[in-house]
């Protein structure tokens, strides 16, 4: 059996064509899920170290290299002040402003210093054993269960939307990682889909941005599918295919329309936008896509603004004086490396009450909890003028009021990227469409309209499935492709 299969920047989905109608698979008792994993482990303990022989003399080892540094460092610098004492007053003032001044250790600070070096070694090396031994199918937890565990255990490997980062030039240790994430939650899927449909699912057409979020242009594409490719066949598939989110959109519409039309898909999610321009229905046996355009940008990026404009000046941003990144790091949930940045970020210096708050976003879970809260406000603000965040696990008491207003200025960046991707399409279409189709989670957004309305005046606007449009399409385009009726 063929299924199709959604795996988005902020949620993932699975159906399949079963008996001539969509069957969509559910997760947790949903159709979706967060596109998160946590893989739970428990940090190593520090008093459990027990400094044994064997690390004994490898701290006895690191001190005498300590020891052998700190003589030569010495040497040096006496070698410099005897050559500055034989130039001239002035040269020589000013040569001995420039040496270096060191205060010589004795033996047990560096052995004290080596044994806690050793310790760190001996805990980093913990936690990679744990991560090693807790990162399997069987233990992770998928979703806004992930989530939820995350943030109440504060333990553990939390990994927000994998799919954001597919298309960055990586380290290979780097790539492993997110290939052996990716491979976790296409895993989930596969043995989901297979226990409720009562077969072992081995094939699949994969939704994929027209653009993927990249640091390398079309070669982040080309990245971005082979790690997807890989990370398919690991979790068990032997047979993969691709096929654009608008296209999808576009084999679910193609069913619900008798006679032909030209249709512009405008599918705005997570962390991509694309758009689509095909001919549906009539006599065509399956959509015709005429032409696509992507954006690789979407909500996501809204609630990165809204955070940084309206939430981190309670913790000091334009305030003090702490570096505007700190900030963007604390907000992109999804990178992984600025995540880890952030945690171990220094405030001591930050004047209070903004360097205890940024403390407790330090605490695990916390910056997720509050990208979550964004999140829902900027949902919200569609149809509220006002949202208030409440942050008492920051500071008690404390709130965040945010508004419409706030909201249009987080859109903007998005909305002028989006107008123009519009009139790209109109400029580079061979036609005009008769309907514009908007799916996609962010299509809901109030701005929406309004752009399509802009750039398209006069043609009729029908929203589909802004969260199952895409996946059911995919699941008709597997059907289509064989093997997919049961």
């Amino acid at each position: 059996m063929r299924i199709g299969i959604d795996f988005g920047t902020s949620y993932s989905a699975a159906a399949a064509v079963v008996d001539g109608a969509v069957k969509l698979i559910e997760f947790e008792g949903n159709s979706q899920f967060r596109t998160t994993v946590f893989f739970p482990h428990q940090l190593p303990n520090l008093q459990d170290f027990v400094l044994t022989d064997e690390l004994q003399a490898q701290a006895q080892r690191l001190a005498a290299e300590l020891k052998a540094d700190q003589s030569r460092e010495l040497a040096r610098i006496a070698a410099l002040r005897r050559d500055a004492e034989r130039l001239t007053e002035q040269e020589r003032s000013n040569a001995l402003a420039m040496i270096p001044t060191l205060k010589a250790q004795g033996d047990s600070s560096f052995y004290d210093a080596a044994v806690g070096s050793v310790r760190r070694d001996w805990a980093r090396g913990e936690v990679i054993a744990a991560r090693a031994q807790s990162a399997s199918i069987k233990d992770a937890l998928y979703g806004e269960e992930a989530m939820k565990a995350f943030m109440r255990s504060g333990e553990g490997h939390l990994v927000v939307s994998p799919k954001s980062m597919l298309g960055y030039a990586l380290l290979p240790s780097a790539r492993e990682t997110l290939l052996s994430i990716s491979t976790h939650i296409l895993s989930y899927i596969r043995e989901t889909a297979s226990a409720q449909l009562g077969t072992d699912v081995r094939k699949a057409v994969l939704g994929r941005p027209v653009a993927f979020r990249s640091s390398q242009g079309e070669a982040g594409n080309e990245m971005a599918l082979s790690i997807l490719t890989d990370a398919a066949m690991a979790a068990g598939f032997e047979e993969v295919s691709f096929l654009e989110e608008p296209a999808a959109a576009a084999f679910e519409h193609h069913r619900q329309v008798e006679l032909p039309t030209r249709v512009l898909i405008f599918d705005i999610g997570g962390g991509t936008t694309d758009i689509a321009m095909a001919r549906v229905g009539g006599d065509l046996p399956a959509p015709e896509i005429l032409a696509s355009w992507g954006e690789p940008r979407g909500g996501t990026d809204v609630d990165l603004e809204l955070s940084l404009k309206g939430v981190m000046p309670l913790f000091g941003k334009h305030v003090t004086s702490t570096p505007v990144h700190f900030y963007a790091w604390a907000a992109s949930v999804h990178d992984a490396k600025q995540q880890r940045d952030f945690q171990v970020a220094d405030f001591c210096l930050i004047d209070e009450p903004y360097r205890a708050r940024l403390v407790a976003l330090q605490c695990p879970g916390h910056t997720v909890r509050l990208n979550r809260s964004v999140e829902r406000a900027r949902i919200n603000l569609g149809s509220d003028s006002r949202r208030r965040l409440k942050l008492s696990y920051i500071e008690d008491g404390l709130t965040c009021p945010l508004d419409h207003q706030l909201l249009e200025q987080a859109s903007e960046d998005l909305s002028q990227r989006l107008e123009q991707l519009l009139r790209t399409a109109k400029e580079q279409a061979s036609c005009a469409p008769d309907i514009v189709l908007l799916t996609g989670g962010m299509s809901q957004a109030a701005m929406i309209p309004s752009l399509v309305e802009k750039v398209f005046p006069g043609i009729p606007i029908f929203r589909g499935d802004a969260s199952l449009a895409v996946v059911t399409g995919l699941a008709w385009a597997a059907g289509a492709d064989g093997g997919a009726q049961a």
